[in-house]
């Protein structure tokens, strides 16, 4: 503080350090590559949609689980278009896009066990007709089994696929509403430089 009085002409500290928010803290969604990964959520989704109307057509499962899983990948495909919008950087898209991301996760939580569990009961019983010859049916019966659980493996891998893509865009939208920490603040520092007297 002495030092401060020394020097004639100065009004306050020659140093002082404030903190402000970074202004540049919206460009960190950016970081993401949203528009990549929100199309990239929407084509799985509605690859995984028409799947499940595949195996709903096909009389291959239950028909009650089959909407909800259908509502869900549709949250999906809304989560990717607001991901997509949110390219604007505009506060309540990035919250919009926050919480859709966080619904769709939990979606793509629920179709995955659902993949899970359909692949683990088998949706067709083969029968065998003997022991001597096998017969075509049952031939034809295996190889439909297994290509049926090659399928619901897909369909757990793309819902393992949306739930990495929905958590990356929700953290990253986070980063920007800093809804889990306070934003980060950078410092300033002003000094002030004596004038001369006159």
């Amino acid at each position: 503080m002495a030092d401060e009085e020394a020097v004639p002409g100065v009004e306050g500290p020659l140093v002082a350090v404030t903190f402000q928010r970074n202004p540049h803290q919206k460009q960190k969604y950016l970081e993401s590559h949203p528009k990549a990964l929100g199309v990239t959520q929407i084509a799985l989704s509605v690859f995984y949609i028409s799947s499940v109307i595949v195996i709903l057509t096909n009389g291959l499962s239950e028909v009650v689980l089959d909407p909800p899983q259908i509502i869900g990948s549709v949250f999906v495909i809304i989560a990717g278009c607001l991901a997509i919008a949110a390219q604007n950087l505009h506060l309540p898209t990035l919250k919009a896009c926050l919480g859709m991301q966080v619904v769709a996760c939990v979606a793509s939580v629920f179709n995955l066990i659902v993949s899970v569990a359909r692949m683990e009961a088998p949706s067709y019983v083969c029968w065998k007709y003997g022991e001597g010859n096998l017969t075509d049916y049952y031939k034809t019966c295996v190889l439909f089994n297994n290509s049926a659980t090659h399928y619901f493996a897909e369909l757990i891998l793309i819902q393992t696929a949306i739930i990495a893509i929905s958590v990356t865009l929700a953290a990253y939208c986070c980063k920007v509403v800093n809804c889990c920490s306070p934003g980060p603040r950078m410092p300033v520092i002003t000094v002030q430089v004596p004038t001369a007297q006159q």
